[in-house]
């Protein structure tokens, strides 16, 4: 066909058209791409803003919560990733949950089988089932051995397993001694039965005849005679070679160790019989079941493959522990009727154990990790919180919770496995692998292993304790006993932040109510020295000092009272105790400012002098044994107990000390050199009321120089080094007297403490 006739400009159209036909085509289609992208994009947006009228924050792997992603897809363990949306409710609820807490959705509860079960405080009745080994009665068992020597001449139809009756003969056998014996016994037995008519024998004559019959008779008993085959021989007057052996009681053959002609030996087991209409039955059980069975309780045993069931008692739990089986031994007693059990038989034994009620859960329900216990609770709205659990007995399904569940809580007992993997996948990605556990000074969830790592714990009464930073390490380190009596730690502020780092406020002073010393709040409460009673807040200045106030508050209360009620300038009585090494009463204020303080055991004690803290703390154990080596010495007399008194007597006491004396004995000792203190061997420099004081060593009287008259004063009597007046001091008081001190003084009080 030929092309029509066109113009040049036609042909150049054509030829265009022909070559790029493809050009719009291809715009197109990118405009519809851009169309579709634009809607798609738009649906998105629409979807995380109005699915539900909920928006998507991110996408979660739920098999790693740690890897996550703005946009929807498969994660690398080939799940689809899950949304969180930002109006998911919860989220105040999992912050105060604790660490290792997972959410999980209905949906996926359903997919993993979770199933949950409330907690009750419950009895559990629980049948306890065994196997047990039926054996012979040991006091139902009977030797029959030879009485003498001799051969067995007869054996009738018995053999082992054989049921005899009781005085069925088994065996015959001879004895040489047998003839000797008889005669004896024959001859006895004619002399009495054949006295004359009318005569009468003397009783001593009488008396020698019975005792001859009755020596015979035991003749031939010692050989092996029975009573009935004595009997017998005394009504036929025969001389026998036999001695017959009968079965005691009916029972069944065990043993027989005798055949016709065969020699026997005087001791030689001959037959074994067992009486088994009464039997044992011995059942073995775990050391931990053992515990719950009481002899006495009566179960249940039947045989394999017989619906009949008996009645056996436990009597005994014996002694013994199978190593190979790990199981110990439980006896047990029941009648046999009709010889139903014999020796080696197993049974199927019964144990009924009826515990009273406690709280107990399924076993399903706890996770064993050899080291712990642990639970998951449901805290509502899908979240599912771990808790360690101590548990007590377990019995079958079930097991006894001590510590850590209540009454009434809902706990996981089917899907927990899966429901701990997330649990642990989610303390990884929190960065915890180890076990959470809380500061005892601020309260945060620590890493117990990075804490330790770090060398953020401490050790109070063989407990270990970690902390979240070096500052709650420190304040728990001044004060342990506070912290570990409150675990958990202090309350924390509305930021967040513990007390002990908020800044500081201006200072507010508080009275302590046990020694009367002006605190500083702010202090005080950082430090933990708080104490709430009937509803004030009351504040101290040393955790001895709080611990007294928690004892009794009521006492130190009434004693504020009392001295407030004379108005605002009555003064305060200080608090005091008596030093466990002199004996003094001290005033507790002065004595803690100037550090004569030592804790012992969790209690407080004060000291006069620096020497006396110092022999205490060298052995506080020997001070407060009540010994009357350690007490004796220092007894004193009564002392003023006003502490301006003291303190005046203390202070003139110490001037009146030369100068170069006043080094304490203790305290100037060489390093090392000090050993244990012995009981003092000199008397205490102490005098009672009416003496004076002896002249002081270091000046004695000579010898040839002329004694002074009786009514003067002693020669070399030390003029006072102290003029100062001391009219309050009473004439009996040791701190009263003037002449010099004794040339080895302790410490700076004046007294001397060997």
């Amino acid at each position: 066909m030929e092309e029509p006739n066109l113009s040049t400009e036609d042909r150049q159209l054509h030829t265009v058209l022909r070559k790029y036909w493809h050009v719009p085509i291809l715009v197109l289609i990118v405009v519809v791409l851009f169309l579709a992208g634009a809607w798609y994009g738009q649906r998105k947006v629409d979807s995380q803003t109005s699915a539900g009228g909920r928006r998507i924050l991110y996408y979660v792997d739920p098999m790693n919560p740690a890897h996550t992603s703005p946009e929807p897809g498969l994660a690398p363990c080939g799940m689809k990733m899950e949304p969180v949306y930002a109006d998911e409710g919860g989220q105040a609820a999992a912050a105060s949950l604790p660490s290792g807490s997972v959410k999980i959705s209905p949906e996926k509860q359903q997919i993993i089988g979770v199933r949950l079960a409330p907690v009750a405080k419950s009895p559990w009745n629980y049948t306890l089932r065994t196997v047990g080994k039926v054996a012979a009665d040991e006091t139902r068992t009977y030797r029959i051995n030879a009485f003498s020597d001799g051969f067995i001449m007869r054996v009738f139809d018995n053999s082992t397993g054989s049921l005899v009756r009781r005085d069925e003969p088994l065996a015959t056998y001879y004895s040489k001694d047998l003839f000797t014996a008889l005669q004896t016994y024959y001859y006895a037995v004619y002399a009495i039965e054949n006295l004359p008519e009318g005569q009468q024998l003397p009783a001593s004559q009488k008396h020698f005849l019975e005792a001859q019959k009755r020596a015979a008779e035991l003749n031939l008993m010692n050989l092996g005679l029975s009573i009935r085959q004595m009997k017998d021989l005394v009504r036929s007057k025969e001389i026998t070679q036999e001695i017959f052996i009968n079965a005691p009681v009916t029972s069944f053959v065990l043993v027989r160790n005798v055949s016709p002609g065969q020699k026997i030996v005087n001791g030689e087991e001959l037959y074994r019989l067992a009486d088994l209409s009464r039997v044992w039955i011995q059942a073995d059980l775990f050391k931990d079941e053992a515990k719950y069975v009481r002899p006495g309780e009566k179960v249940k045993v039947n045989l394999a493959g017989q619906d009949q069931k008996y009645t056996a008692t436990v009597t005994e739990i014996l002694p013994e522990f199978d190593p190979a089986t790990l199981t110990v031994k439980v006896r047990l007693e029941m009648d046999n009727p009709g010889f139903v059990l014999r020796p080696g038989m197993f049974v199927d034994v019964e144990f009924p154990i009826k515990m009273p009620p406690t709280v107990n859960i399924p076993v399903d329900a706890i996770l064993d990790s050899g080291l712990k216990k642990t639970v998951f609770v449901d805290r509502g709205q899908g979240f599912f919180e771990p808790r360690r659990v101590k548990t007590g007995w377990r019995l079958g399904e079930r097991a006894e919770i001590i510590e850590g569940l209540a009454p009434g809580e809902r706990i996981v007992v089917s899907g927990n496995f899966l429901i701990d993997s997330e649990s642990r996948m989610k303390l990884a990605a929190a960065g915890m692998f180890g076990e959470v556990t809380k500061d005892p000074v601020c309260g945060l969830k620590v890493d117990a292993s990075k804490a330790k790592a770090a060398g953020l714990q401490g050790t109070y009464k063989n407990q270990t304790y970690y902390f979240c930073c070096e500052e709650c390490k420190e304040h728990f380190d001044k004060n342990p006993g506070r912290y570990a009596a409150k675990p958990g730690g202090s309350e924390k502020t509305a930021s967040g932040a513990a007390p002990a780092r908020k800044q500081e406020a201006q200072a507010v002073k508080a009275k302590d109510p046990v020694c009367g010393h002006e605190v500083d709040q702010a202090q005080a409460q950082a430090a933990g020295l708080t104490s709430a009673y009937q509803e004030k807040t009351y504040y101290f200045c040393s955790y001895s000092c709080n611990k007294q106030f928690d004892k009794d508050p009521e006492h130190y209360l009434h004693q504020g009272a009392q001295a407030g009620s004379g108005g605002a300038s009555s003064p305060v009585v200080a608090q005091t105790a008596k030093d466990p090494v002199c004996g003094l009463p001290v005033a507790t204020g002065p004595a803690k400012q100037a550090g004569r303080t030592s804790e012992y055991q969790d209690k407080l004690y004060y000291f006069d002098t620096a020497g006396c803290k110092a022999r205490f703390d060298k052995d506080p154990q020997y001070y407060l044994s009540g010994s009357k080596e350690a007490t004796l010495p220092y007894l004193l007399p009564e002392t003023p107990t006003s502490p301006d008194l003291l303190l005046r007597l203390r202070r003139e006491s110490i001037r009146a000390i030369p100068p170069g004396k006043g080094q304490s004995l203790v305290e100037g000792a060489p390093q090392g050199t000090q050993v244990k203190p012995a009981p003092p061997q000199t008397p205490p420099m102490q005098h009672p009321p009416g003496q004076t004081m002896p002249p002081p060593p270091q000046a004695p009287p000579t010898p040839h120089l002329q004694p002074p008259a009786p009514s003067s004063p002693p020669a070399f009597q030390a003029p006072p080094a102290a003029p100062a007046p001391q009219p309050q001091a009473s004439p009996s008081s040791p701190q009263a007297q003037t002449s010099p001190p004794s040339p080895s003084p302790s410490g700076a009080g004046g007294h001397r403490h060997d």
